[in-house]
């Protein structure tokens, strides 16, 4: 089964900058698609940004212009750049992938999830 680790969350001041990283390991073959949603406490997870295969990204309301998200598809590997952090993006900050592993036998489509990495941004 494939894994996803994040890494460069931390904190910051408001106006400062972070970049997330995430590498999916494992039997991986390829990623169809690796983004990056995030999650406030008692709040529904939200999209933040994603990037498909052919280089097509999507950002949630109001990001586009402060975030990047851009990968590298030959290391399965996603980073989200983030610029003037404001304190409402403090959230635990979440990889997921859709990717295709093989299990010596057989492929396998998975959705996975990274463990979160907490981004705090103070004023």
């Amino acid at each position: 089964q494939g894994q996803l680790v994040e890494s460069g969350g931390g904190s910051v001041e408001a106006g400062g900058s972070l970049r997330l990283s995430c590498i999916a390991s494992g039997p991986i073959v390829a990623c169809r698609e690796m983004g990056w949603f995030r999650q406030v406490s008692g709040k529904e997870r939200e999209l933040v940004s994603k990037i498909n295969s052919d280089g097509i990204t999507t950002y949630g309301d109001s990001l586009k212009g402060r975030f990047t998200i851009s990968q590298e598809k030959s290391k399965n590997t996603v980073y989200l750049q983030m610029n003037s952090l404001k304190t409402e993006d403090t959230a635990v900050y979440y990889c997921a992938a859709e990717c295709q592993t093989w299990s010596g036998t057989t492929y396998s489509r998975e959705k996975l999830w990274g463990q979160g990495t907490q981004v705090t941004v103070s004023s």
